[in-house]
């Protein structure tokens, strides 16, 4: 992001704007950060989820429509 925004004259918030745009728009706003990412790790390594067989997560703030 750092790096779109110093090449392009940009701040930051607007290098973000210009990647959102690029992917025709992130429904929530934002991409999802770390934390929620481990926190999904955490509950699939976890007991919990011992019964989630071959199922796939997509992290991307809705970018990719699912149906």
């Amino acid at each position: 992001m750092d790096r779109i925004a110093e090449g392009n004259g940009l701040t930051r918030e607007a290098a973000a704007q210009t990647i959102y745009d690029s992917l025709g728009g992130v429904p929530l706003g934002r991409f999802a950060n770390t934390e929620e990412i481990a926190d999904l790790v955490g509950f699939l390594m976890s007991d919990r989820a011992s019964a989630i067989v071959g199922a796939e997560y997509v992290i991307d703030g809705g970018t990719v429509p699912t149906v």
